[in-house]
């Protein structure tokens, strides 16, 4: 089900999320609602908050819009090694819209998450994953990108 992306200013964006214990038939639901919503607004990551589920969960998917879908469900990630090196990107947010920002982040990271099969995962990225990761870690957060510049 394709659910509203709520939008700046609503305060809930700036929610600090609580950890996700257990994956229910309804967090799983809630999984295939933000797929659903993340592919019909061609977003690259969407964040619970953006939703209104305030628990340590999101989703992306980098490479479906060149036809490759691998979608990824992060759930109370934690980042374990951001690199000194860094990168500048144009970033969106599908809850700030027509409003790209300029933002620096770390070109490689280190994740540690539950996925929805609750199987603990440890993966490094780089480029353009990583900003997305960290762009919907900050979510998480209650950061936006037009916040600051990290």
């Amino acid at each position: 089900m394709i659910r509203p992306i709520i939008k700046y200013p609503d305060p809930l964006l700036r929610s600090i999320c609580k950890p996700l214990l257990e994956i229910t038939e309804c967090r799983l639901n809630n999984i295939q609602d933000m797929l659903d919503t993340l592919y019909d607004a061609s977003g690259r990551g969407l964040a619970g908050p953006q939703i209104g589920l305030l628990i340590r969960l999101f989703v992306i998917d980098i490479t479906w819009k060149d036809g490759i879908s691998d979608p990824k469900i992060m759930i109370n990630p934690e980042v374990l090694f951001e690199s000194d090196e860094q990168q500048i990107n144009e970033e969106r947010c599908l809850s700030i819209p027509n409003k790209p920002v300029e933002i620096i982040r770390p070109k490689f990271i280190e994740v540690l998450w539950m996925d929805e099969k609750e199987n603990i995962n440890r993966g490094s990225f780089s480029g353009i994953t990583a900003a997305v990761i960290s762009h919907e870690i900050d979510h998480l957060d209650g950061k936006l990108i037009i916040d600051n510049n990290r």
